[in-house]
């Protein structure tokens, strides 16, 4: 029976591999948004382009929230 199974699934191994690369993806993703080093690095650049007047107060403001809820776990706006 496994035989028969995996010789019938074989026209969805194409498939398959594109579902696996889509997760992985994804992983990668999730971990390069949440590591805290980047948060922590996204976080410099916007006060640097706030002390540079970039960005304004409120601007630099919203920002760092989205920033800080990501490293809390809070849910952000989804802003980003």
């Amino acid at each position: 029976m496994g035989l028969v199974r995996g010789l019938l699934g074989l026209p969805l191994a194409p498939l398959r591999g594109v579902v696996w690369v889509g997760e992985q993806l994804q992983e990668q993703a999730h971990a390069r948004l949440y590591d805290p080093v980047a948060v922590r690095r996204q976080i410099d650049e916007v006060e640097r382009a706030y002390e540079q007047g970039e960005i304004s107060e409120a601007d630099r403001d919203a920002r760092q929230e989205v920033l800080l809820s990501r490293l809390t776990g809070r849910p952000g706006d989804g802003r980003g």
